[in-house]
This record gives C-alpha cells, sequence and structure tokens, in this order.
C-alpha cells in the first residue's frame, strides 16, 4: 500500500488583476453565501400575500421563518403595530377607521391590532386606523382629529345594533366637521361571523360528528343589550349558527339581558343537552368574555379576536358604506343598517 504523500499541495497564485483569470472557488463560495444572505434579508420583507410589508412591521426573527403563517387561533400577533403616518396609501382612497369598545384587558387591544394587520395584509395601501369610544387609546375623537380635511369610513368592531352604534358613533362623527365621514354597518349578523365562531368552536373541541346530535347543544355568550334590536340580532346569529351546526343555539347575555350564561346552560342540560359548548360572541378578550368562559362546562371558545373571517368583514362593512354612499348621491353619513 501506498502511503500518502506528505507534501502540500502547492497553491497556484492569483491571476492578476485585468487579466481575465477564473475566480478562485473559495472567493465564488463567499459570494454565493453573500447573495444568500441577502435574498433571506429580502424575504423577510415580503408578506404573505406576496406584498412588501413596511420595515416597522418587521422582526429580525422573521427572516428564520418566511413561511410561518398565523394560525386562526392566534389572537395576539407581535407584530401588530401602529401604522407610521408615511406608510404609503392609495391616493383619494377614504380611511378605514375601526372603532372598538374599549377594554382594561391588555389583551384586548393587542387582539384588535393584530386585526387590524390582518385588514392591511389583505388591501395593501389602504390607510386603516383605530379609535376607541372608551378605556383605550387612541380614542375615536383623537382619531378623527387626526385625519382632518380627509374622507373616512367609520366601521364599528361591534356586533350588532345598540346605543353605541344608533348614538355613540354618529355623534362623534357631527363632532368632526373636519373630516368626511360616512358610518357603516355593525358587523354583525353576517355569515362571515358564523364563520368565525365555527372556528373558534372547532379550534375549543367541537367535533363536526355532533352535527344532529341529540345531546349536544351551543350557548351563544353575548354582551348584552337593553335595545331591542341588539338582541334580535343576536338571535339571528344564533340561528345562522344553529343552521351550520345542526344543534341548537341559544343566546345568553352577561348583563342588561336574559337569559344569563349558568341560567341557558340549565335549560339545555334540562332538555337533556348535556354535551355544551360556548361560543364566545366577543370581538375580543375582556371581563364579559372571562365571565362566558368561567361558566362553560368544558372550554370555551375564544374571542373572534383576529379570525381572518373578521378581517374580510371589516373590509365588506368599508366596501359596502363605500358604495351606498355611492348610490345616495354622497350622503356623508350613513345609518347602520
Amino acid at each position: 500500500m501506498t502511503e500518502p504523500s506528505t507534501q502540500q499541495p502547492r497553491q497556484s497564485p492569483p491571476p492578476p488583476a485585468g487579466s481575465g483569470g477564473t475566480v478562485p472557488l473559495d472567493s465564488t463560495a463567499q459570494l454565493l453565501t453573500r447573495i444568500t444572505a441577502q435574498l433571506g434579508t429580502q424575504l423577510s420583507l415580503v408578506s404573505r400575500n406576496g406584498t412588501r410589508r413596511p420595515m416597522h412591521r418587521t422582526r429580525p426573527s422573521e427572516a428564520l421563518r418566511p413561511s410561518e403563517a398565523l394560525r386562526p387561533s392566534d389572537t395576539l400577533r407581535p407584530s401588530a403595530a401602529p401604522r407610521p403616518p408615511d406608510a404609503p396609501r392609495s391616493p383619494g382612497t377614504p380611511t378605514l377607521l375601526v372603532v372598538a369598545h374599549g377594554s382594561r384587558d391588555p389583551q384586548a387591544l393587542r387582539t384588535v391590532l393584530a386585526l387590524l394587520d390582518r385588514v392591511r395584509d389583505l388591501r395593501p395601501g389602504l390607510d386603516v386606523r383605530l379609535g376607541h369610544i372608551e378605556l383605550n387609546r387612541p380614542l375615536l375623537p383623537d382619531t378623527l382629529d387626526g385625519l382632518r380635511g380627509a374622507d373616512a369610513v367609520l366601521v364599528p368592531l361591534l356586533l350588532g345594533r345598540g346605543h353605541h352604534v344608533k348614538h355613540d358613533l354618529p355623534a362623534a362623527a357631527a363632532a368632526a366637521p373636519a373630516v368626511r365621514t360616512r358610518v357603516a354597518a355593525p358587523l354583525g349578523p353576517h355569515p362571515l361571523l358564523v364563520e368565525a365562531l365555527y372556528g373558534r368552536l372547532v379550534e375549543a373541541g367541537w367535533d363536526p360528528a355532533d352535527q344532529g346530535s341529540r345531546s349536544a347543544a351551543v350557548v351563544l355568550a353575548a354582551a348584552g343589550s337593553r335595545d331591542p334590536d341588539s338582541a334580535q340580532d343576536t338571535r339571528r346569529t344564533a340561528r345562522m349558527l344553529a343552521e351550520r351546526l345542526g344543534v341548537p343555539v341559544v343566546p345568553a347575555y352577561a348583563s342588561a339581558a336574559t337569559p344569563t350564561f349558568p341560567a341557558a346552560l340549565r335549560a339545555l342540560a334540562a332538555r337533556g343537552r348535556h354535551r355544551t359548548f360556548v361560543a364566545s360572541y366577543f370581538t375580543a378578550p375582556g371581563r364579559f368574555a372571562s365571565a362566558a368562559a368561567g361558566a362553560a362546562p368544558r372550554t370555551a371558545a375564544l374571542p373572534l379576536g383576529a379570525h381572518p373571517a373578521m378581517a374580510r368583514l371589516l373590509l365588506h362593512r368599508y366596501d359596502q358604506a363605500l358604495s351606498a354612499t355611492a348610490r345616495s348621491g354622497g350622503v356623508s353619513l350613513l345609518a347602520s343598517a
């Protein structure tokens, strides 16, 4: 057997500059490494729908996970941040001003910001802003004040007709004459809400095989209102969800209306409906959502939050308001309907 030579291979000297010689292999590898790193950085700036995302919403770690998708149950999206004033917008397009109620629960604001982030991903270039009725900043009057001379569509992040939709939003719009406003309809009732409710129930353990079961039922846990139109809207949503699930769906309320969550659960149990789920008919975490979860005999569904159907519904109400204004000849303020 021949012993390996101990003599080091002689390295060829690099070609002189401008000689047109080939590039050494180690230089080629370094070049490819730099190209790969730059490509990874550029991919991290692309959102899920293929558009370039603003730099302020790009986290350093995202370059390592360019294909990661937001799960439907993920209501706390860390990248949800206010859009900077110099973000690109479609010229002449009214601002979508989402009006949330507000909550002392810190998760509520994070959830709403995640939902707005989804809306921006669905429609790049649309100016999407947030205003609260109470408890959280920015408050609605402050957001309107920052839109002087602009057009805006106020889309309530509210699930039915009630005092806030009928009185608070029109009053806020009237108090901001420097902004040309339209008030969209509340989110519910609508099939997209049913889609979001169904998705949250499946995440909480609802088995589609329970459709038509004589022992299964759902309590639709809502906030409650003294306005009869609000109760009517909740009952309509309950009927739509019952059609989707194939089991009874009973509305129940945290305040101002009956039955309460425990009373609805007892009534269903008396009818032999012992496999009962609680659907959380709330847009975000908060006191009422926690009360509904505490009454549930098993894990309650999460609030609607940043479910993809909610983002589509906000844009639908926005488009609907613009279309109605065009048909009415430019009326600046729309009644919710």
